[in-house]
């Protein structure tokens, strides 16, 4: 396993995170509350990401509605501290965790309460890595960012960063944190896949400029770059695009079919899969500290292990991300 500095944090992540949101459910969606991955599974893919070398996973307050969170505390549970010690731990806030009123969004009362309430599911003492899961329109930023600013005052959070993140939005917060003295943004979380690069236009060069590091989530997205997706063909059972299809929808198109199969060309020349060239391409970024796979399975961890093997050239990448033409 390669480690890597996530942005200026001083702290190192594994080329490969751990997206822990299939743990007791689908996601933050509430229709799929209970279902996803249960303890067995959940620990066995926490397992084999151990054993790979993983140090970095993923999760949020609403996922599986607290269950995601609980699953990786009895996890932690049964390892001790040695484990826990080498474990980078990340959770996100701002999806409803109630029927409340203020039970979601970036508010201080938000923040302040769901914060105890993940450290007590995690059965941690702080968590290390603590991230926006999206912005919130409803609240100012600068209490947002006091208010985060003052976890990690109180040693509840060692690092802060920013998921669903426009630029012009994260140029403001990191304004914002410099004006006021408080804690900044260190690293930014938002889809980037061959099959979803507009973050190159504005976001990857203001992490470059402020040295923010960059974990995309979705780097296979959804599954299309695996090739369990074909056009015109019945969609896999219990797949992502039979259960939360929204986000994917926009693949199902021609121009993405034609990109597929020149990618599967292209790896199978390589002597390799899509889904491992399709991450290989990712990590080859020198902006991207590391992309967070969600896998169901432990064999789904597989095709990190073999693009981490792959190394691309600049004009690999560029010849790759031309078989999707005007995929930026």
């Amino acid at each position: 396993m390669e480690y890597k500095p996530l942005g200026r944090t001083g702290l190192k992540v594994s080329a490969v995170g751990l997206g822990c949101g299939n743990f007791g459910g689908v996601g933050s969606a509430p229709a799929f509350f209970g279902m996803g991955e249960g303890d067995a599974e959940a620990f066995a893919i926490m397992d084999a990401a151990q054993e790979m070398g993983i140090n970095f996973f993923d999760t949020a307050s609403a996922y599986g509605g607290g269950r995601s969170e609980a699953a990786i505390g009895r996890w932690l549970k049964t390892k001790g501290a040695r484990v826990r010690d080498q474990l980078l731990i990340s959770s996100k806030i701002f999806n409803p965790v109630g029927e409340g009123p203020n039970d979601r969004g970036l508010s201080r009362l938000h923040i302040m309460r769901q914060i105890e309430v993940s450290l007590r599911r995690l059965g941690v003492e702080h968590l290390d890595l603590f991230l926006i899961h999206e912005p919130d329109p409803a609240t100012p930023l600068d209490e947002t960012l006091r208010a985060l600013d003052d976890l990690v005052r109180l040693g509840k959070v060692r690092s802060i960063g920013a998921s669903n993140m426009p630029a012009w939005l994260m140029t403001k917060a990191l304004w914002l944190s410099d004006a006021l003295g408080l804690e900044r943004f260190a690293w930014v979380q938002n889809s980037y896949s061959l099959l979803d690069r507009s973050d190159e236009r504005e976001m990857l060069p203001l992490c470059a400029d402020q040295q923010l590091g960059y974990t995309p989530f979705s780097p296979l997205a959804g599954g299309w770059l695996t090739g369990k997706y074909r056009l015109g063909n019945p969609l896999p059972a219990g797949s992502r695009m039979t259960l939360r299809p929204e986000p994917y929808r926009r693949f199902q198109n021609e121009r993405t079919a034609r990109g597929l199969q020149a990618l599967n060309a292209y790896a199978a020349a390589r002597g390799t899969d899509m889904a491992a060239l399709a991450l290989a391409w990712l990590m080859s970024n020198p902006l991207v500290t590391a992309p967070i796979l969600g896998p169901r399975r432990p064999e789904h961890l597989e095709p990190a292990q073999r693009a981490l093997a792959l190394k691309l050239t600049p004009e690999e990448r560029a010849a790759i991300a031309n078989l999707f033409e005007d995929g930026a």
